[in-house]
């Protein structure tokens, strides 16, 4: 099974000095760069076009189709912001892409400059992975140091500095406009739309912002070329993609593979649910995508067919839980972290957001109703369309989608006044 791996992103995480120039370099870092910038900056766009890479942060919009919207001739400055503030439940694919081989984001983040006509790009990092953001300021040393940033790229005549911005912590600042305003200086909250940031985003300039795995997988498409990667996937979900694998599973970890992979080829690498367990719910694309079961185990997991039987593939992070779980406990502490992590910006997610938890607290404790459970339902569906921002339509998804697929086991709750089932026999040291 090893063989439907595609490691490219990951090929060398394993080796002591990946994280340094020279370990990128002599794994062929910096080549798709020397290519990139002997090409038109228009010849890249239509590269990384013709390529058909989506958007690795959730939403899959085209990439090359991103950096099209950037007006050109418009005497204003352009920037790059790399969106690397992973936050949500259950994904965990960027940081340690950051922390193993830093470079290529670097040498994608200036492909994409060189392509936009960006003269500054920012990296906007949680602050929390201190050791990351450690790590890529040294590494944007580095890439200064070697002529890879700075003036006059590789003799090219293209000008680039990078800056590496800690963030505060703020879920919200995942949101590409509520990152740029705290990018300026300000409190971290969405903005209007339109204008949107391809037109007026970073101090009012034209921006692009993409996630760090869509940035970090331009250098093997200029090196490589874009029929290789359209070669691999799906249709219209080109490429591959980093999953990760987490919870009630053997061997949680990440693993690289073409876009249409299954999740029953991904629990067969890695080594299947925990011994003794079977699969109860997981999620395609961390706590904000709707549940899906084990019936849907060999859905295609590419943006098409995950949407099609009614989930997101979202970021790739599948959460992995088994029949020891009890899915209201497991969305109550998901609409909890919504809860702490809401801006309060708009009066849907905000409200919505704190009566949610209170009304499936009551039912996770065996004293909700059959009436809770609708006026759940309905808070959700007066949520989804009115919140300000994406973010705020994720805050119902985990437990609407729960009761979509496990409603009995909900209403077992108030049936038997209390959750029926064990919380320690969920943790990993249960059956030692």
């Amino acid at each position: 099974m090893t063989d439907t791996l595609t490691p490219v992103l990951t090929a060398h995480w394993d080796e002591p000095d990946s994280f340094r120039l020279a370990g990128y370099e002599r794994t062929g870092g910096y080549q798709g760069l020397r290519k990139a910038l002997a090409m038109p900056p228009d010849d890249v766009i239509a590269a990384v076009k013709n390529s058909v890479l989506r958007g690795r942060g959730g939403a899959g919009f085209p990439t090359g189709v991103k950096w099209s919207f950037i007006p050109q001739g418009d005497g204003k400055p352009h920037y790059l912001t790399v969106n690397a503030d992973e936050s949500e439940p259950g994904t965990c694919k960027d940081v340690p892409l950051m922390m193993a081989t830093p470079h290529t984001l670097i040498e994608g983040a200036i492909i994409t400059c060189y392509a936009i006509r960006a003269g500054h790009a920012f990296i906007y990092i949680r602050g929390e992975v201190l050791h990351v953001v450690r790590r890529l300021q040294l590494a944007v040393a580095e890439a200064y140091e070697a002529g890879y940033l700075g003036k006059n790229i590789l003799g090219s005549g293209f000008d680039l500095d990078i800056v590496v911005h800690a963030g505060a912590g703020a879920y919200i600042c995942g949101e590409e406009t509520a990152l740029l305003t705290s990018l300026e200086g300000y409190r971290g909250l969405p903005r209007n739309r339109p204008p949107f940031p391809a037109v007026e985003g970073l101090y009012a300039s034209p921006t692009v912002i993409n996630n760090v795995e869509s940035i970090s997988s331009v250098p093997s498409i200029m090196s490589d070329g874009w029929d290789w990667f359209a070669e691999l996937g799906t249709e219209k979900s080109k490429g591959f993609g980093i999953f990760s694998l987490s919870g009630h599973v053997t061997h949680p970890g990440q693993y690289e593979a073409p876009l249409g992979i299954t999740l029953r080829e991904l629990l067969d690498l890695a080594g299947g649910i925990r011994a003794g367990h079977r699969l109860k719910f997981w999620t395609p694309g961390g706590s904000s995508t709707p549940l899906l079961t084990d019936a849907h185990l060999d859905v295609p997991l590419d943006f098409e067919s995950v949407a099609a039987a009614g989930s997101m593939l979202g970021t790739r992070a599948l959460q992995i839980f088994d029949e020891t779980t009890c899915v209201v406990r497991a969305t109550l502490r998901w609409t909890e972290f919504y809860q702490h992590e809401s801006c309060g910006k708009c009066t849907p997610c905000r409200e919505g957001a704190y009566w949610l938890v209170r009304a499936i607290e009551r039912i996770e404790q065996g004293k909700g109703t059959e009436e809770d459970l609708e006026t759940i339902l309905d808070v959700g569906d007066n949520i989804i369309g009115r919140a300000f921002c994406a973010l705020g339509d994720a805050v119902p998804v985990p437990f609407s989608s729960a009761v979509k697929y496990f409603r009995d086991e909900i209403i077992q709750h108030q049936k038997e006044g209390g959750c029926p089932f064990d919380p320690a026999a969920t943790t990993l040291w249960a059956d030692r």
